[in-house]
């Protein structure tokens, strides 16, 4: 007869990094655990991430990686200690796929797709008994604690030794990310900081000569002022305003701004490697008959969407002198009126206070359940901190998990 008592399961309700990470700690450890998505199948936010080329981390000094996590840094350093950029590398590694440093300092798996890395991932995760249950959407809890769930054939009612919440935030809700989580939480008294775009476009009023003739175009090689800080790069001119890389470096003070103002002002300077000397000279010789769009593309080399984005914001009146036209080139003035919405975002701040876990990021009102992941109040900017800072909480609320499984056994 086996008398052999059962190992303790643990419910992790998000295939996402951060859950599957927890999971991977579990299973090493001979725990039982059976993950749950709402979504036909894992992964889907990290898949769309990885479009074009996953982004998994970056190769910057660790000081200076961990300040890129803002207000957040310090928080989040205690948990990134133990999953370091160099630690998921080696993680990759030994999932079969090598990693290599772009350019940028951006660290990327060879080929630069995500799809097999996951695939890898799942198979390994499924090898250690990892029990997966997709197109469970996730309704809270019933009596005695009850985990439920709606399926597509019925509500279903389970019980676990402990929980890991790994929900994600509420940008790109069709990837399952999509908040519904809050009111669950909030409605159990758990402090849920609100929602907020970040790594987000903005909305700008553009007129529709602009709307119609440079939608899409990128903005390539400028350099962006705001709140005292400057960086070279580009972005991308949309209908409603703009959005890419470089807009999205300044998202959260952006964002910020507007919140507390109403608007924000940007400066541009469209020839960031020209003097403010060298442009005036140039454009201070006689145009003779020329145009002033071939003159300023004769003089300068600026034409299309970065010549138009000068008569967008310059006042007519001053289009023919030197010294205004010179100015605006170097520092053109650009009002922001609104971030854009939430499920366009790259990802979300806000989210499950860390006051509301304890260092183990289990919830204080609810022993046995944890939070990891985007669902937590931090942000980052785009540059693979998201991953990383998804990953190792979810290391962390994996071991956090184990412990109390351990602690309750006792």
């Amino acid at each position: 007869m086996n008398t052999e008592t059962p190992s303790p399961i643990v419910a992790i309700i998000g295939a996402g990094p951060a859950g599957l990470m927890a999971a991977e700690v579990l299973l090493k450890k001979n725990i039982r655990v059976r993950i749950y998505d709402s979504m036909p199948s894992a992964g889907r936010k990290f898949l769309l991430a990885g479009k074009g080329g996953l982004n998994l981390t970056h190769s910057e000094d660790y000081p200076e990686f961990i300040s890129r996590y803002g207000e957040k840094a310090e928080v989040l350093k205690a948990y990134i200690d133990d999953f370091t950029p160099n630690d998921l590398r080696l993680w990759a590694k030994e999932l079969g796929i090598e990693t290599f440093i772009g350019s940028s300092g951006r660290v990327f798996p060879e080929g630069m797709g995500a799809v097999p890395l996951l695939n890898a991932w799942i198979a390994r995760l499924r090898d250690l008994g990892a029990d997966f249950h997709f197109r469970h959407r996730w309704l809270g809890w019933g009596a005695e604690n009850v985990l439920r769930f709606d399926t597509v054939e019925s509500e279903i009612l389970t019980k676990a030794d402990a929980v890991i919440l790994a929900l994600g935030g509420g940008s790109r809700p069709k990837t399952g990310s999509d908040a519904a989580w809050i009111p669950i939480l909030e409605s159990h008294g758990v402090d849920v900081n609100p929602l907020k775009p970040s790594n987000c476009g903005f909305d700008i009023s553009w007129s529709e000569h602009i709307k119609a003739r440079f939608a899409g175009e990128p903005i390539k090689t400028v350099k962006l002022s705001f709140g005292g800080i400057s960086k070279k790069g580009e972005f991308v001119i949309t209908e409603n305003g703009v959005e890419g890389s470089l807009i999205y470096a300044f998202s959260v003070a952006l964002r910020d701004e507007i919140d507390a103002q109403g608007s924000a002002t940007v400066q541009l300077d469209l020839l960031p490697d020209w003097s403010e000397e060298k442009l005036l000279k140039s454009l201070s010789v006689s145009r003779k008959s020329r145009s002033l769009s071939n003159h300023l593309k004769k003089q300068t080399g600026l034409k299309g969407v970065k010549a138009n984005l000068i008569w967008e914001f310059l006042p007519r009146e001053k289009w023919n002198d030197p010294v205004e036209l010179s100015a605006a080139i170097k520092a053109l003035t650009i009002p922001l009126l609104a971030a854009r919405p939430l499920e366009e975002a790259i990802s979300s701040a806000g989210g499950v206070s860390f006051d509301a876990v304890n260092e183990r990021l289990m919830l204080h009102k609810f022993p046995g359940i944890f939070c990891a992941g985007e669902m937590l109040d931090w942000e980052a900017p785009t540059g693979g901190y998201l991953l990383t800072a998804c990953f190792a909480t979810g290391q962390a609320a994996g071991n956090g998990a184990l412990t109390w499984i351990k602690s309750v056994e006792k």
